[in-house]
């Protein structure tokens, strides 16, 4: 079965910048598009990045020009960049394989905490 594991969250300054990992512990990137979905406290989770298989992305419009979703084949690792952070980018980031378009695939990874605070 395969597994998602995200890491590199943390706390960071309003104009910070971290930098998400998600790996997978099988090769998906070739049949899966991957995608970054947050969730922030008493909200709904909602959609952030999309990778798909041919290297095309799509941003949601409040992180779009501040974060870039990539990934490294041979790592099995899919990021997401997050440049410029504000206060309102705190969630928890979630990892999923297999959406499409804005719609979650079924697996997701466990969820890293990103804090942006002064």
């Amino acid at each position: 079965q395969v597994q998602l594991v995200e890491s590199g969250g943390g706390l960071v300054q309003p104009g910070g910048s971290l930098r998400l990992s998600c790996a997978a512990s099988t090769s998906i990137f070739r049949i899966y598009a991957m995608g970054w979905y947050r969730q922030a406290p008493g909200k709904q989770r909602e959609w952030v990045a999309t990778l798909n298989n041919s290297g095309q992305t799509n941003y949601a419009d409040s992180v779009k020009g501040r974060f870039t979703i990539s990934r490294e084949n041979a790592k099995n690792t899919v990021y997401l960049q997050m440049n410029s952070l504000k206060p309102e980018d705190t969630a928890v980031y979630y990892c999923n394989a297999g959406l499409i378009l804005r719609t979650p695939g079924d697996l997701w990874g466990q969820g890293t905490q990103v804090t942006v605070s002064s």
